[in-house]
C-alpha cells in the first residue's frame, strides 16, 4: 500500500499507462511531479483580471 498521495498516483498512472516505474526510480518520479506540482500552483494562483483575453492561436 502506498504512503502518499503522489505515490498512489505513479502506480495509478504506471498501471494505467502499461508504464513499468522500478522501484529504484520512484524517489526521482516522486521528486519530479512534486516540483512540477508546485510550479503549477504558482500559475494557478496568480490572479489574472477579469478583463484578460487568452491568446490567439497562430498557425503556420
Amino acid at each position: 500500500m502506498a504512503a502518499e498521495p503522489l505515490d498512489d498516483y505513479i502506480n495509478a498512472v504506471s498501471k494505467a499507462l502499461a508504464l513499468p516505474v522500478e522501484d529504484a526510480w520512484r524517489p526521482a518520479v516522486r521528486a519530479n511531479l512534486e516540483v512540477s506540482l508546485r510550479l503549477a500552483r504558482l500559475v494557478d494562483e496568480f490572479p489574472l483580471p477579469d478583463e484578460t483575453e487568452p491568446a490567439s492561436v497562430y498557425t503556420a
